[in-house]
């Protein structure tokens, strides 16, 4: 019996080891994972601050790296090629998973890492044409000598690391998963690009507001869906003249729209929390008398952080601020002359152009009176555990058609017969325009800078020692008519397709305006005087409108005075829409529950900390009121999608049109009025968080009911920060949703030597058994800043800083 059992327990043995070190489809080896030896045992780090020295095969002489408390490495190179080998290599061996990550997904090989489930993702991103656009970018960098340096010795220091890696130190990543780094080549940092347009300028409302117009006619779209808010304070100042000879704009086609029935085509709208804040105070302003400069771009919430802080010095550059793994250079940073951030512009870049095919065989497409030769790019995907999947991705002169008739689009009901036009697909260099950022002595370099700029369209925001400061919405515009793109296009009417490009350096921009100050917030670009469409909606007006309250009445402005304002938490849409909406609630209707909850409204002052109530009733509340105004009359259903109508509007309405029509619900019989309506979609808000959060308490509180998560990016729980204390809210400055939020913020205060402040939410090393993995995660939740060390030589002497590495 004895040997029967011992026969038992070592066939058993035998199989739980031969089923652990084999994956299963898409599931990985979990023997490797679990290995004293090889497993996430062997990722487990300690702080060390002993000094190092290493050799690599890349660098033309030795390169010091001093890093700081925060493993922040400060790089001083002899050369420029040896410190982005430096860049290359340090980002690697903190962020490697990352960058290979995301580059993965930008271009559709997520399936090789984790089978199946992925296979529509991957489709998805190789129908847009993000490779397509990816083998553009990369034959522009490379055919410029400065960019091509970069990159290539940027592309070599990755290298260095892969190449030492063995795997018992892969990332923690590469070992749940079940696969190897490859090495890098320079089109993975074209990738990149084309993952960080496709974050920022891919939401379209073109489908949706077609069929608005099909249901509605011109008029009723015009007037529900104007070009321009009522509330609105630009980004470049209203009264700012425009010293430049206008080219000729397109004239509008006698039809704009191809003939088509409602589609059900849901592609994602312009999501108001990727937006950002950034805003430079004139010397007249500032405590200092230099400008002082501050950017916080609101993008998703991830872990690792999407920002790697570094500073490069070498005998053209001493800059330091936020890099992002995959790029070489500082991307939103300052030098000793200059200081710069971006945030999002929001233009109408990605059109929808109907495709008419002569016949079955799609080989050819009408434009122009003729028939036109269709394009085809064979995409394969490889498939983990299972065979290789082939598709052929038709193109035409408009783009790719993402998804022919038959196909079934992902996830968002993708237009079927359409190709899409989209700024990503164009040839530019935007590594080029963060190179001489990083080299930018003065307004001069700035504005040559952004010449070269083409995609996502950034409102770069400048100051420097000379005391200037300017703002610019900038990239490569397409020459449009007005409003086209704001609905689908007729892809057989040349008139429809992009006209050019508007001048560069007609762009938007302004030069020490007047108030003393320039700042954006994703809101319009400019007043309606700008003689180019760009778009026709922005994101709403109440961000930037808050900061521009602040900074003009700001005097004798410090770095502190900004790092408060980008913590800011009050609510200007509920101090415009409050005072209006509350006379109209039927307080005899409302439950004693719902009658609690109008009195917290009732002595709430707007603000958005963690411990109030009332901005958790509010923000559900406007929901409610969104849906009970607008609902019944642009439903959304599987044969046709419609948006409703701006905030804005909605509240004008409310404010002017009080006795409008489309406060009745359609679909009841009672008459429904603006009374009703806030009523009854109170109501709704109170029942609807009651069923949520039970009776008013502290599970109502505005911390608790946000929950900010941060996530990581394989949305593994065990490596997220999960319901993060954090205050502010979509529409505030301080615009920290559920996912998205302050990705990085700093202030530079300039003068003889710059003062800068900056942090973002996690730390500088991917790997969760790090201590810097989250270790700046509480300042950044506090609305605290970190002092960034700007270094003069390798020679200075500080006690935040810990180590050195020599790189030979």
């Amino acid at each position: 019996m004895r040997y029967t059992k011992a026969i038992g327990l070592s066939l058993f043995t035998l199989v739980v080891v031969w089923a652990l070190n084999r994956s299963w489809g898409s599931i990985p080896a979990f023997g490797p994972l679990l290995s004293p030896f090889v497993g996430f045992w062997q990722n487990a780090e300690s702080i060390n601050n002993d000094d190092e020295e290493i050799t690599l095969n890349g660098t033309t002489a030795p390169v010091t790296v001093v890093f700081d408390d925060l493993a922040i490495p400060h790089v001083f190179a002899q050369n420029d090629h040896d410190a982005y080998f430096a860049q290359g290599y340090l980002t690697a061996r903190d962020r490697l998973w990352q960058m290979e990550f995301q580059t993965h997904a930008a271009a559709g090989r997520v399936s090789e890492l984790v089978g199946d489930k992925a296979l529509e993702l991957d489709r998805y991103n190789r129908h847009l044409g993000m490779g397509f656009g990816a083998e553009k970018a990369v034959k522009a960098m490379m055919a410029d000598p400065r960019s091509r340096e970069s990159v290539e010795a940027y592309t070599a220091g990755v290298n260095a690391y892969i190449n030492q890696l063995t795997p018992a130190r892969y990332p923690l990543e590469y070992k749940l998963l079940g696969y190897a780094p490859e090495l890098w080549q320079p089109i993975k940092c074209a990738y990149f690009l084309k993952y960080m347009s496709g974050v920022l300028a891919l939401g379209a409302d073109d489908l949706n507001m077609s069929n608005v117009l099909k249901k509605y006619g011109p008029a009723v779209t015009a007037d529900l869906f104007p070009d321009y808010p009522f509330r609105e304070d630009p980004i470049i100042p209203v009264g700012t003249k425009w010293n430049f000879p206008s080219v000729k704009v397109p004239a509008i086609p006698a039809s704009a729209l191809p003939d088509t029935k409602p589609i059900a085509i849901n592609w994602d709208e312009h999501d108001p929390g990727i937006g950002s804040n950034n805003w430079a105070v004139g010397p007249k302003k500032s405590a200092t008398g230099y400008p002082i400069l501050a950017n916080d771009p609101h993008l998703s919430l991830s872990l690792p952080s999407i920002w790697y802080q570094m500073q490069l010095v070498t005998p053209t550059m001493n800059v330091y601020g936020a890099t992002m793994p995959g790029s070489p250079g500082v991307i939103i940073g300052f030098n000793k002359q200059v200081a710069w951030g971006v945030t999002n512009v929001g233009a109408d870049v990605l059109d929808f152009y109907q495709i008419r095919f002569k016949d079955a065989s799609q080989r050819e497409y009408w434009h122009d009176n003729r028939w036109k030769p269709v394009s085809r790019r064979l995409e394969v995907i490889k498939v983990k555990g299972k065979p290789d999947v082939v598709d052929t991705v038709l193109y035409t002169h408009h783009g790719p058609i993402m998804y022919e008739v038959g196909q079934k689009p992902f996830a968002k009901n993708v237009p079927v017969g359409y190709a899409a036009r989209w700024i990503a697909h164009e040839t530019s260099n935007d590594f080029l325009t963060y190179y001489l950022l990083d080299r930018a002595r003065n307004h001069d370099d700035y504005r040559k800078a952004l010449s070269y700029y083409g995609a996502p369209a950034q409102n770069f925001v400048f100051a420097d020692v000379a005391k200037d400061i300017a703002i610019s919405p900038n990239g490569r515009f397409p020459l449009k008519w007005k409003d086209q793109g704001k609905f689908l296009l007729d892809g057989t009417n040349p008139a429809h397709d992009w006209q050019g490009w508007i001048p560069a350096e007609q762009n938007p921009h302004v030069k020490n305006p007047p108030r003393g100050f320039v700042s954006s917030a994703n809101q319009s670009s400019t007043d309606p005087t700008y003689p180019y469409y760009i778009n026709w909606q922005f994101a709403p007006a109440e961000r930037g409108t808050r900061i521009n309250q602040r900074l003009a009445a700001m005097q004798q402005a410090t770095p502190d005075s900004l790092r408060t304002l980008q913590n800011d938490n009050l609510n200007l849409r509920a101090a415009n829409a409050l005072p209006l909406f509350l006379p109209y609630v039927q307080e005899k209707a409302l439950s004693s529950g719902q009658a609690k909850a109008l009195a917290i409204i009732k002595r709430w002052r707007y603000n958005h900390d963690i411990t109030e109530t009332a901005p958790t009733i509010f923000t559900e509340w406007m929901r409610q009121y969104m849906d009970g105004v607008w609902k019944d009359d642009f439903p959304s259903n599987d044969t046709t999608t419609l948006r409703y109508p701006s905030f804005d509007r909605t509240l004008h309405m409310t404010e002017k049109e009080s006795d409008s029509h489309w406060f009745d619900d359609i679909t009841t019989p009672v008459h429904e009025t603006v009374g009703s309506v806030l009523t009854q979609s109170f109501q709704f808000a109170v029942d609807s968080l009651t069923r949520q959060h039970g009776p008013i308490g502290t599970a109502w509180q505005w911390g608790n009911h946000k929950a900010t998560r941060i996530s990581h990016l394989a949305r593994l729980d065990a490596l997220s920060a999960l319901n993060v204390q954090i205050g502010g809210g979509a529409g505030i400055v301080n615009a920290t949703t559920e996912r998205t939020g302050p990705s990085w913020r700093m202030v530079v205060a300039l003068g003889p030597t710059p003062k800068a402040y900056g942090v973002y939410p996690g730390g500088q090393s991917g790997n969760p058994g790090s201590p810097y993995y989250m270790n700046m995660l509480e300042t950044w939740r506090t609305g605290q800043l970190n002092e960034l060390l700007y270094m003069q030589s390798a020679q200075e002497k500080n006690p935040r800083l810990k180590r050195k590495l020599t790189i030979n």
